[in-house]
């Protein structure tokens, strides 16, 4: 909206009901009033914006906040961090720890008031003699007000002449795009807040499989492939500080689970949840589960994945649950924040707020994970459109089969490790090596599975990616493997400790517990009947794969 379409707005207007707020920045806000006039009238609202004296916003932050009072602060770097003030000598070292304590206290006092935030990521002059350190400052202080909810500006609305000259920080093309935002968020009615949020670990809380990369490949760090994650938790920190009650739900071992947590170094402890529940069951029977021990009504419940079959699965199972999915790319915060924020935004936070962890981790005390079963979540992925390519690894590179062998801990038929010159002798012997990759609308997740069959018919490995959990590939690829000759339908079974999906296999195929180690056979019936109809949900293409 440029100044001849505000004026032709205004100028047309009737008159509506008034909207008053608190427009806030460090800087002039004189050149925004006709745009907010104009941005308001757009929606039938007469505008009564109140401004703050030029320099005035950190001392508004301190003064008490009037809880019926609407308030938007558009914010830049240095309202968390003066010294990236360009107006102020920078010439002197940044003794970057004190400024990270003034920039919690910031956020801590923008959370206490509910405010409704703007965050303008504007360049920042250099504060430490290494750049690197610049860059990650700059990205701690956007993830502060991300973590606020903030809608984050394009970094080009910043006008460094306009700053210098009339002190508003904003360039001319962008007061009107900027002003209307500010209405928007002016006119945002309250919710009732979410109590509870569940969240997935692998891949949400941290980059990586803590069950098959192990502890020192995961990454939640600042830097790199870890920022995201520690964004989230940053987020996740705050909103426990305000009384969201949190909980995890992880498809892992619970020593797996709760080892990131009991390093000591991540930004969430195990006691900033009241209960971090690690089996391989579902996720919906999980959430079911401590809804009911809490007393509190699923619709008060908010679940974080990355994962679409597990959304699904929640939503389908729990239709009441307010399902989020964790972006795969780091450009989808901003929404994710800004959603998670509205779900759980409080306008005050009082003592019991911030003591409810505590009161419901005693609740909780004994609490075991659910053995109920989930949804049924075939439509959904037929609607993946995935395909199961069915490889045969006896001859040519088997790289791949045999590191899928060797790495894959969670669906492991016994957990034996094999060598190269070890299949070498199965296959030369007759044995024959399978793989499977699976593709979807999404794009390629690779091979993921690998199974070695003696030439007897044994079956000796039998491996499938955790990041596949849910799909039924297993199931498809075993009635697949049930139909070649001879049936390789005996099973090398052995439970190791971190197996437990395999075992739950097993019980799916038989219908009674998991068998003893040692020689399992499987009948032929058994495995048409449970497994045959999980090939309906893929489109099935063998590659490579000789007739036996």
């Amino acid at each position: 909206m440029n100044f001849l379409e505000a004026r032709r707005v205004l100028d047309a207007f009737t008159g509506g009901p008034s909207l008053p707020f608190l427009f806030a920045l460090s800087g002039s806000a004189e050149p925004f009033d006709l745009y907010l006039r104009a941005a308001a009238a757009k929606h039938g609202r007469t505008a009564a914006p109140r401004v703050l004296p030029f320099n005035t916003l950190a001392q508004r932050l301190r003064a008490p906040a009037d809880p019926d009072a609407v308030e938007v602060f558009l914010l830049l770097p240095w309202d968390f961090a003066p010294e990236a003030d360009w107006r102020l000598d920078a010439s002197h070292q940044a003794d970057e720890a004190t400024m990270r304590l003034a920039a919690d206290e910031i956020e801590r006092l923008l959370a206490q008031r509910g405010a409704r935030v703007l965050y303008l990521p504007a360049p920042m002059p250099p504060l430490f003699a290494d750049h690197d350190r610049d860059k990650a400052f700059a990205l701690l202080l956007e993830s502060l007000a991300v973590g606020l909810g903030a809608h984050v500006l394009p970094r080009e609305a910043f006008s460094m002449s306009g700053y210098f000259g009339s002190g508003c920080p904003i360039g001319g093309t962008w007061i009107g795009r900027v002003a209307s935002a500010v209405v928007d968020l002016a006119m945002e009615q309250p919710r009732h807040p979410k109590k509870v949020l569940v969240t997935d670990l692998d891949n949400v809380m941290w980059h990586g499989g803590i069950g098959e990369d192990g502890l020192q490949c995961i990454a939640y760090g600042q830097q790199g492939r870890g920022y995201p994650h520690f964004a989230y938790q940053r987020l996740l920190r705050r909103l426990r500080s305000e009384g969201t009650i949190l909980a995890a739900v992880s498809r892992n071992d619970t020593e797996l689970a709760l080892s990131p947590f009991r390093q000591g170094n991540m930004t969430l402890r195990e006691d900033d949840f009241i209960a971090i529940v690690a089996s391989y069951r579902a996720k919906s029977a999980q959430i079911a589960e401590l809804a009911s021990a809490l007393n509190i009504g699923l619709s008060d419940f908010v679940f974080v994945d990355d994962n679409p079959v597990e959304i699904s699965e929640v939503s389908t199972a729990l239709p009441a649950v307010t399902c989020v999915p964790f972006p795969t790319q780091a450009d989808g915060l901003d929404n994710l924040f800004s959603r998670l924020t509205s779900l759980f935004t409080r306008r005050t936070v009082t003592t019991e707020d911030r003591e409810r962890t505590a009161l419901y981790r005693r609740r909780l005390e004994g609490m075991t994970p659910s053995a109920l079963s989930g949804a049924d979540i075939s439509d959904f992925l037929r609607e993946l459109r995935m395909t199961l390519t069915l490889h045969d690894r006896t001859a040519g590179d088997r790289t791949r089969a045999v590191q899928l062998i060797n790495k894959t801990n969670q669906f492991n038929l016994n957990g034996q490790r094999v060598t190269e010159p070890q299949v070498a002798d199965v296959l030369s012997a007759g044995g024959r090596l399978y793989g499977a990759s699976l593709s979807d609308r999404s794009g390629s997740h690779g091979e993921i599975l690998s199974c070695l069959v003696t030439a007897d018919g044994v079956v000796t490995s039998f491996v499938m990616s955790c990041r596949v959990f849910q799909r039924r590939v297993e199931h498809a690829f075993l009635a697949w493997l049930a139909a070649q000759q001879p049936v390789p339908l005996t099973l090398a079974w052995e439970r190791t400790s971190r197996n437990e999906p395999f075992a739950q296999f097993l019980e799916e195929l038989s219908g009674a517990a998991a068998p003893p180690d040692g020689m399992v056979s499987l009948a032929t019936g058994d495995v048409q009947a449970r497994c045959a109809p999980a090939l309906d949900v893929f489109e099935t293409v063998t590659a490579d794969v000789v007739p036996s």
